[in-house]
């Protein structure tokens, strides 16, 4: 079956016009995404929960991540198996893979569901919940956890509308139920005085709204109509998707793991040390925030040109491909250094958005500061590594994107156990600080992998190139 609507655009028109007309709604989209939970910090950080409502929010943040790897694990597969059919003019197998997978997105959320509802407390205490933060921590993950399968079906559904060509569409859909997000969380928290559960409410309530808008959406595809026997499960088409959208998966599931094992190492020298364990955790609660606004930029560049990277591999357009990488690679550049050069100079530009602390203000200033300079430090290296993951799933190679996931978070796993267990040896009390530098460590040495790979990879894009070139000229 035939795409519905040419995208040839895409293999023609200006790269850096396309690059802005599919990126910048995209990186706009995953900000606003990242909005949902970040507004709930805010709002808790600056009430009169301080720096515990803080913590609470955020052991239950690895959970919204489990939940947003498979959807973008199936999400990012379909997204871009669409765009490399739409590049050789055929999509029929990559609308078999989104009624799959929509299909499937759904039963996995019925069953997270149920787990975070049964297995609530054992699971937050494990994130890192505490006696101080255990009430809060659960009635939040409640009511977020009710509305699973709409908030994930949204995450998934997203890639493919802009694969689909309709970037600002997804931007809209995201942007409305985060505004309203916004407007009703005051209300809730401070006028209707209903806490932490009534910040969760805001939020699901933005979700749902967000989820209807996207789902009306795939009754007006451009490139690919989906008919009722497209939700019956095909696994054969699907199969390409799960692959190309592997690498979202691990990433996701390794960042939750290094999370909770954070979580458990800040709160075990948390109580060796003058800070205690809920200072440390709320100090990384804002952190993450943070870290995901300026890395959710970083990745929305690549995961937008998305799109433009897959047709153009489709289609055999080496050059474009080369030309795409390198306009995200200055980009990626750009962000990260002005961040980074921001971070170091004063970090209290970020940390207080997020409140100060409150009755704790001198130590929970204090120790928030060492990580954003200390566990941040080598940010930009932090940010190429992923740009580039997100570019080889784009154009295909699941492969070099699941190594590059691999390597750096499994470097970082054991470094971030070892540094501290040697430094709180010889000085009781330094390991909680000590924990900070593991990040930048692994980024150090894993750094060459990851260009060494790419090197490879864009020479062969050159020889396959000068192949093409030969045959053209032969014919």
């Amino acid at each position: 079956m035939k795409a519905t609507k040419d995208n040839s655009y895409l293999g023609s028109s200006k790269v850096w016009k396309l690059v802005l007309k599919f990126s910048i709604p995209c990186v706009i989209s995953l900000l606003l995404a990242s909005l949902y939970n970040i507004v709930d910090q805010i709002f808790i950080g600056n009430s009169e929960f301080d720096f515990l409502g803080t913590a609470a929010t955020g052991v239950v943040f690895p959970l919204l991540i489990v939940t947003q790897a498979f959807s973008w694990w199936i999400g990012d597969g379909c997204a871009a198996q669409l765009s490399i059919e739409q590049g050789k003019k055929d999509t029929s197998n990559a609308k078999k893979s989104i009624g799959t997978g929509i299909i499937v997105i759904f039963l996995i959320s019925i069953v997270l569901l149920v787990v975070a509802l049964t297995a609530k407390e054992p699971i937050l205490r494990l994130f890192g919940a505490t006696d101080l933060t255990i009430d809060m921590a659960s009635s939040y993950l409640t009511v977020l956890a009710i509305f699973f399968p709409f908030f994930m079906l949204q995450n998934m559904m997203a890639p493919v509308i802009r694969s689909d060509g309709s970037p600002i569409y997804a931007l809209i859909a995201l942007g409305v139920g985060v505004a309203i997000n916004a407007i009703l969380n005051p209300i809730f928290l401070y006028v209707a005085n209903l806490g932490v559960e009534g910040v969760a409410w805001a939020t699901v309530i933005g979700q749902f709204v967000s989820f209807v808008l996207t789902a009306i959406y795939f009754f007006k595809t451009k490139t690919f109509k989906l008919k009722m026997k497209d939700f019956i499960p095909n696994f054969k088409a699907f199969k390409t998707a799960m692959i190309l959208g592997l690498n979202s998966l691990i990433t996701q599931i390794l960042v939750v793991i290094v999370s909770l094992s954070r979580n458990y190492l800040l709160a075990y020298y948390g109580n060796l040390s003058i800070y205690g364990p809920e200072i440390p955790i709320s100090a990384f609660s804002v952190e993450v925030m943070v870290y995901q606004i300026i890395m959710n930029t970083v990745i929305g560049l690549a995961a937008g040109a998305q799109p433009i990277i897959g047709y153009n591999i489709g289609s055999k357009n080496y050059k474009r491909v080369k030309e795409t990488y390198k306009i995200l690679l200055v980009a990626t550049l750009i962000i990260s250094f002005t961040f980074e050069i921001i971070n170091e100079a004063y970090p209290d530009v970020f940390i207080l958005i997020f409140g100060d602390g409150g009755t704790s203000v001198e130590l929970y200033m204090e120790y928030t500061r060492k990580v954003f300079r200390i566990f941040m430090m080598m940010f930009p290296l932090t940010c190429f590594m992923r740009m580039s993951s997100s570019f080889f799933q784009a154009v295909g190679k699941p492969g070099h994107a699941l190594t590059f996931s691999l390597i750096r978070e499994g470097v970082l796993l054991p470094v971030m156990i070892i540094i501290p267990l040697i430094t709180e040896a010889s000085t009781p009390g330094s390991g909680i600080t000590s924990l900070l530098y593991a990040s930048p460590v692994s980024d150090i040495a894993t750094i060459g992998v990851y260009i060494t790979l790419t090197v490879l990879y864009f020479k062969k894009l050159n020889k396959l190139e000068k192949q093409l070139l030969e045959e053209k000229e032969c014919s």
